[in-house]
């Protein structure tokens, strides 16, 4: 859970809660009920993340909706977007070198 919750930025509530709203999800749990997320997991919390917060679709029906319909289309334009975060903060930090 702590690994998921740093590579997505999102607080264990939201993993959970998405979790359970979400068909997709298989998280792995131990005997003490801890949750081991797989790659494909971690790839649809940034997926839902990414619908909610760059597409502004806040409703569950219509993420749900979304990844349904677009899985393609959302997944190029997340992809763009980290690309252009990344390179953006590579110029921030050339800048400070200047």
């Amino acid at each position: 859970m702590r690994e998921a919750k740093e590579l997505t930025g999102l607080p264990s509530s939201t993993l959970r809660y998405w979790e359970a709203q979400f068909p997709g999800f298989d998280p792995r749990k131990d005997g003490h009920g801890n949750r081991f997320y797989r790659k494909e997991d971690i790839e649809l919390f940034k997926r839902i993340k990414f619908i909610r917060d760059e597409l502004k679709i806040t409703r569950l029906e219509a993420i749900r909706a979304e990844l349904q319909a677009n899985g393609r289309n959302t997944d190029q334009r997340q992809k763009a977007i980290e690309i252009l975060q990344k390179v953006r903060q590579e110029l921030a930090n050339i800048r400070k070198k200047i």
